[in-house]
């Protein structure tokens, strides 16, 4: 998606009507306009600079909107109004501020359906996911956090809460509302004010959530939703009025930021990359973890930070267990997002399509022995087939590199300690999951596996009072919880 210079009319003009397509037996119909503005302090400006993005559908890549890319001077009036509109909220009564947030699940709950279409045709993940996973959980944090904020003083007894102010707020492409909500709820349950940015291929959910806030009252310029590419992030991260920084996505990235920010005083959080290990005991229910292991790496196209892109399976189980796996692989369905049926979506962009066949390209020249399903593929649009490799060591590209996509590594191990040590043996520390009857297993792995999150017997699963977040490479800090308010709260 590049920013082009465009006379585009007025967002207030003709609308783009799509069909419903993931729900054929409804009449109601989705609207996009044909481009959106920047959302600051209450309402859609066009852009200083002029210049406009395409928004495509990555599975037919036809155009879905323009979206404005937004100035430095863009980002400097959102932050203003931010500043000027969080001395009010700050002042807001408590239980005011948890009714805006209460509103807002509310109505997203109310157009749950809408939303999930615009997110399955702009990201390209299977409606099944946006309508029961995403959109239900992004409701479940403004719901919990909402209840938050008026009970600050007993979630930190005896200690004096007061908000950090203006935060700045960059989301990436593969779950661009949940991650919306994972960081504008609690700062606004804390009392800041948030200027948000998200992906440049993923921004259509965001806009339509800002007219969610519009109808949920909240207050002007207490939600302000910049777009555009990376000269807008950067311009978001070096703004001297921003008072916290939270960041999700590629750990080099991350990095930048970490440096940009230094010996300035702002707060940050950071999630980023992962390479999660998925372990599979000998006495683990094999075909439960043959599902949880579907899931585990399958699920948004692989797009998932936390993806258990690494199975390591005990010897004694791995010939059994593989041809289980390749079976289950053989009947997925790779194919249009909107179709009910489809279990594989779109690859975001054509950029990341061609990484992944980099990193397949690469697994094969390697030596690593690969299967893929025979299920066609579209012919238009970015789609991969879901992809296993065999035959690889710690020292492949495929295993130490997060290739964010459908690829799965194998590997096999004797012992408990051998699984525990590959599973280590990365820069990365984000997640982890581990298939067994025995709780005394769990445990173990709990206590030494280096990764912020650990699933045992399941994987992928959220929930908002549980915190995420990840440990060496992989971040700093938490999302959800009660952990998740503490980057957006300074305690005295």
């Amino acid at each position: 998606m590049k920013p082009k210079s465009s006379q585009t009319p007025d967002p207030s003009m003709a609308e783009t009507f799509l069909k419903y397509a993931a729900a054929p037996e409804s009449t109601r119909q989705i609207r996009l306009r044909d481009q959106y503005g920047l959302f600051i302090d209450g309402t859609f400006r066009k852009p200083e600079s002029g210049q406009w993005m395409d928004s495509l559908n990555p599975a037919n890549e036809s155009l879905l909107a323009k979206v404005a890319v937004a100035s430095e001077q863009d980002v400097h009036r959102a932050v203003q109004a931010a500043g000027k509109a969080q001395k009010k909220w700050q002042k807001m009564p408590a239980r005011e501020r948890g009714k805006v947030l209460y509103r807002l699940a509310r109505l997203i709950q109310e157009r749950s359906r809408e939303l999930s279409v615009i997110e399955s045709m702009d990201g390209g993940k299977p409606i099944r996911e946006s309508r029961d996973v995403d959109i239900p959980l992004v409701a479940a944090w403004f719901f919990y956090y909402a209840g938050w904020a008026d009970k600050l003083q007993y979630a930190f007894p005896g200690r004096e809460t007061t908000p950090v102010g203006v935060c700045g707020q960059i989301i990436p492409w593969n779950f661009p509302l949940l991650m919306l909500a994972w960081k504008i709820a609690p700062a606004l349950a804390a009392g800041n004010t948030v200027v948000l940015k998200p992906a440049e291929t993923t921004s259509l959910t965001a806009l339509v959530f800002a007219d969610i806030c519009r109808d949920a009252d909240v207050p002007p310029g207490v939600i302000n939703i910049i777009t555009g590419a990376a000269a807008t992030g950067q311009a978001l991260v070096h703004h001297p009025e921003i008072k916290k920084i939270a960041f999700t996505g590629s750990t080099a990235v991350g990095k930048w930021i970490q440096k940009a920010i230094a010996g300035t005083g702002k707060k940050y959080s950071l999630e980023l990359g992962g390479k999660g290990a998925n372990i599979i005991f000998e006495d683990a229910p094999l075909d439960q973890a043959v599902e949880g292991v579907i899931n585990a790496i399958f699920f948004n196209q692989g797009h998932v930070c936390c993806a258990g892109a690494r199975l390591l399976v005990q010897e004694s189980v791995s010939e059994s267990f593989l041809r289980k796996l390749k079976h289950r692989m053989s009947h997925l369905i790779v194919g249009d997002p909107l179709d009910k049926n489809t279990d594989i979506g779109a690859i975001n962009s054509a950029s990341q399509l061609q990484r992944i066949k980099e990193y397949i390209n690469i697994g094969l020249a390697e030596g690593a022995q690969m299967y893929q399903s025979h299920e066609t593929v579209p012919s238009k649009g970015y789609f991969c087939s879901p992809t296993l490799f065999t035959d690889v060591s710690q020292s492949n590209t495929v295993v130490q590199e997060e290739i964010f996509g459908p690829v799965l590594t194998v590997q096999t191990f004797r012992t408990p300690s051998e699984a525990l040590e590959k599973a280590n043996n990365t820069p990365y520390g984000l997640s982890g999951g581990v298939w067994t009857d025995k709780g005394s297993k769990i445990f173990q792995a709990g206590s030494e596996i280096q990764a912020g999150v650990l699933w045992s017997n399941t994987f992928n699963k959220f929930d908002p009072t549980s915190p995420f977040g990840g440990v060496k490479e992989s971040g700093v800090g938490r999302e959800g919880g009660l952990h998740g308010l503490y980057p957006y709260i300074n305690l005295r």
